[in-house]
């Protein structure tokens, strides 16, 4: 079994489900719950419930909420290597819920923004493993010296490394070249289709997937509810799988993250991307079904 390595955000979503149409300026009845989040810390969860080895090196607070969410990684099994902030809060994200089920999100990264190189714990790269880098940690300017760092100590070690691409309003303010520019060297891209546009311009997945074919050799789609794709550099056609019929959506917030984390230990263990594709759907169905992006403890 490979061993990943995931370096990302570590977050505390307050979810807001609203029971009727939002009155703006006003008062809408609503939901509020409140979960483990971040992209990051979400795929590490899911791929330690299902059974990786998996290491997480992120940030958080020196609050109460930081503690709970050091706490639940270590309860899904996954090695948590945190690093307390004397002055930042952990992260937080509030994620407003539509009674349709669309989602906007504001985010405050807290202590994520301070993550350094100083953070990165050398033992965890090594040969043989694979890194997993949230977009979030390149997005955010004080955080990215140490994403570059821990993809330079990765390509160093001889790891594999795969990059998922965050969402589409930071990483369009960011900029597709800087960001194509920092990725350089990895293996696999994660992206669905609004964040393939903006890297690429290209509205269709599948021409979006083959363009950007040109930085990684390996390209990742995630389609909503049809489905994904994945397009290799050596391949003239793109490989899909459908996406699973789910009874009912409880909250999409963390799919995109389950899907990579169903997909990444099949594509590892060398086999057929079609299978990595239907584990990766599989996933993100049971995560829309629950509330939260986490898995249930």
């Amino acid at each position: 079994m490979t061993r990943v390595v995931v370096v990302g955000d570590l977050m505390t979503d307050a979810v807001a489900r609203a029971k009727f149409p939002l009155a703006r300026a006003s008062d809408t009845p609503a939901v509020v719950t409140m979960h483990g989040g971040g992209s990051g810390a979400n795929i590490a969860s899911w791929l330690a419930v299902e059974g990786s080895e998996v290491a997480f090196i992120g940030r958080r607070g020196a609050d109460i909420t930081g503690r709970n969410r050091d706490m639940e990684l270590m309860g899904y099994g996954v090695d948590a290597r945190l690093v307390m902030d004397p002055e930042r809060p952990t992260g937080t994200c509030v994620v407003l819920v539509t009674h349709k089920g669309e989602r906007t999100m504001l985010s405050d990264p807290g202590a994520n923004a301070a993550l350094s190189p100083e953070d990165l714990p050398r033992d965890l790269f090594s040969a043989g493993g694979h890194l997993h880098v949230s977009g979030y940690t390149l997005i955010n300017e004080g955080s990215r010296d140490a994403g570059l760092a821990a993809l330079d100590m990765a390509r160093r070690a001889g790891m594999s490394i795969s990059i998922d691409c965050a969402s589409s309003a930071p990483l369009e303010r960011t900029g597709a070249e800087p960001f194509l520019e920092w990725t350089d060297g990895a293996k696999l891209l994660f992206a669905n289709a609004d964040q393939a546009k903006v890297l690429t311009g290209r509205d269709d997945p599948a021409s979006a997937a083959k363009v950007l074919t040109a930085w990684f050799p390996q390209v990742v789609i995630k389609i909503n509810a049809e489905g994904s794709l994945w397009y290799s550099n050596s391949r003239p056609e793109p490989v899909r799988a459908p996406a699973e019929v789910v009874d009912r959506v409880v909250d999409g917030t963390g799919a995109g993250d389950a899907f990579a984390a169903g997909f990444l230990p099949v594509w590892l263990d060398g086999k057929p991307p079609a299978e990595a594709l239907a584990a990766g759907n599989a996933l993100a169905a049971r995560c829309i079904s629950n509330l939260g992006a986490r898995p249930r403890l």
